[in-house]
């Protein structure tokens, strides 16, 4: 039986797995409560244990049904990615859905990641193009939809083709742009190898639009001690109901796309002024995400970068 919520009527998700990062706070944890209220069982690979066990406790408060799944995953090492997708792989459970919704934004200085990596590259695309990659047995069996969330940054800028990790010249906000530029590259290009390799694994994007959430508040491990100007300008909008959207609202594209829209390919936001909030739905995607001689290439340097390939034997 299909189910209301928010803006949109979920289906029924009993019998599925799905596969939620970033789901211990704000628009990822409102993705997972929704989707495991659906029926669906919901793994939940998180980076800080106590916030996680604090989501699965909100989301049992709202669903006692709920099935959830806590595993520690760090989306910024590749070891610990490969650690966390060959528990899965142990288990032998199809997925079903992929949400690859972890992000971190602009830290202000140049941080890198244990590989090596320029922190938001590592972590907002290498990390989630290492962890499909390593997923893509279960997913093949589960003829999964995987969902990957850019941003409303990606609507310009470019890749750093010859700095791709910013070791000559840093800028938070170009880095930024960047890691979403690249990851909306990978979503669109994954469902076009899919298609022609006959994986049948479908894939798609969606953005939040603008939302008050912890990628611009106070974050220690990203070197920033006080909430930003900007997040407390657009906390301020979304109390008053103007422009922007809410954490709840935010999360809508997402599920839209990872489990009633049925087009692959396809890129999924808010309809409002800008696409910076409003009821979500389809819309054409931005420039920097348009070109097939790009996503080749932005997969490329990511196998070169990861050492990671997608097997499809």
């Amino acid at each position: 039986m299909a189910r209301r919520t928010l803006d949109i009527t979920m289906p029924d998700l009993a019998g599925k797995r799905a596969v939620i990062t970033g789901a211990s706070d704000g628009i990822g944890l409102i993705i997972a409560r929704t989707i495991a209220g659906a029926g669906a069982e919901v793994v939940m690979p998180v980076r800080n244990a106590a916030k996680g066990n604090a989501a699965v406790a909100t989301i049992l408060a709202r669903h006692p049904e709920a099935k959830l799944a806590l595993h520690d995953v760090d989306l910024s090492s590749l070891a610990s990615v490969e650690t966390f997708a060959s528990t899965l792989l142990a288990e032998n459970a199809p997925i079903h859905l992929l949400v690859n919704n972890a992000g971190v934004m602009t830290p202000p200085e140049r941080q890198t990641t244990v590989d090596g990596f320029e922190l938001q590259l590592g972590t907002n695309h290498l990390g989630h193009f290492a962890l499909t990659a390593r997923l893509l047995p279960l997913l093949k069996a589960g003829a999964a939809r995987v969902t990957s969330q850019v941003s409303i940054a990606a609507k310009r800028g470019a890749i750093n083709w010859h700095d791709p990790n910013f070791e000559r010249a840093y800028d938070g906000m170009r880095a930024y742009r960047q890691s979403k530029i690249a990851f909306g590259l990978f979503g669109l290009e994954l469902d076009r190898r899919s298609k022609a390799a006959g994986w049948g694994v479908t894939s798609n994007l969606s953005h939040p639009g603008v939302a008050p959430t912890s990628l611009l508040a106070a974050r220690p491990e990203v070197g920033r001690s006080t909430d930003t100007l900007g997040v407390r300008m657009i906390r301020r909008l979304a109390a008053l109901g103007l422009l922007v959207g809410t954490p709840e609202s935010a999360a809508l594209p997402a599920l839209l796309a990872s489990t009633t829209a049925s087009r692959s390919g396809a890129f999924y936001g808010p309809q409002g002024p800008g696409k910076a909030g409003g009821p979500p739905g389809l819309q054409d995607p931005w420039n920097p995400l348009t070109s097939p001689e790009d996503a080749a290439r932005a997969w490329a340097l990511s196998e070169e970068l990861t050492g990671i390939g997608f097997q499809t034997s």
